[in-house]
């Protein structure tokens, strides 16, 4: 077997028997088994408290006692609490305590904060999207791909030299999108999307989260979001994953839904296929 072939096999994700617990004692995972194959579009769902964010901090080895994260040049200290199981991204293990393998998770899993403006601070769009791959070395032509390739993933490519401040919220979302695209991550983790934008905005971003040859998961509580861009979905629920299928399935069924408090819109309807 090629060795090509072989990495196409090594899932982009894998998530074995993880617990956790904060420093406080507030159980937040207990035993959660989760592992997304190279290109899959896989929604997390599930309530307030469900233990959502605290996956998705293990990803990269990144946690705070507070829930606070940093757009990460490794800023966040990771806070151990009753911690154990393992998280695979691409084959490599995420250990804390190993830096040098931490940093090169850092630039697999790519997270889109739900506020764009905890990853915009540079004077222009082109500075924010050229920060993460400048700061791996990255310089002259091949940076300068890099972020046209990123800017022109997301449409924003015209805008490259504003000021981010100066764009909509739903822009600026497209260069958050951007600056993580930028890394070339082996997962994009997208929290809440399609929070604050609207339907037009939240129409453009399904469209470009369609077209990005990447895989993905996506936090959301927005379940018809959920429908559109990912043909799969897990519920987690009380730091247990309840629920891993179909999205249309799952949405399909209200008793799963009502559950785990979780609910469509008013007036929307799914039928299982």
């Amino acid at each position: 077997m090629t060795d090509a072939r072989l990495a196409d096999e090594v899932p982009s994700l894998r998530v074995r028997d993880v617990h956790y617990t904060y420093p406080d004692g507030q159980v937040a995972l207990r035993g959660v088994n989760l592992t997304i194959n190279r290109g899959e579009r896989v929604a997390l769902l599930g309530p307030n408290g469900a233990g959502k964010t605290t996956l998705v901090l293990h990803l990269n080895g990144i946690l705070h006692s507070g829930g606070h994260t940093h757009h990460s040049g490794g800023h966040g200290r990771a806070h151990h609490g009753g911690q154990s199981g393992r998280v695979e991204v691409a084959g490599l293990a995420v250990d804390p305590t190993d830096r040098k393998t931490l940093a090169e998770i850092r630039q697999r899993v790519g997270i889109v904060f739900q506020d764009p403006d905890d990853q915009l601070f540079m004077p222009t769009v082109a500075e924010d999207v050229a920060f993460g791959p400048a700061n791996l070395g990255l310089r002259g032509a091949e940076l300068a791909q890099r972020v046209d390739e990123a800017l022109a993933a997301v449409g924003m490519s015209e805008h490259r030299d504003r000021a981010p401040h100066h764009l909509s919220f739903g822009q600026r979302r497209r260069v958050a999108v951007a600056t993580v695209l930028a890394m070339r991550p082996e997962i994009l983790v997208l929290d809440e999307p399609s929070s604050n934008l609207d339907p037009a905005s939240r129409r453009e971003l399904a469209e470009i989260l369609l077209s990005l040859p990447v895989t993905m998961l996506m936090v959301t509580h927005d379940l018809p979001y959920a429908l559109q861009l990912c043909p799969r979905s897990v519920i987690l629920d009380n730091g247990v994953i309840v629920a891993d299928g179909d999205t249309r399935s799952l949405l399909a069924d209200a008793e799963l839904l009502a559950r785990h408090r979780l609910e469509l819109p008013y007036g929307f309807s799914v039928t299982a296929r």
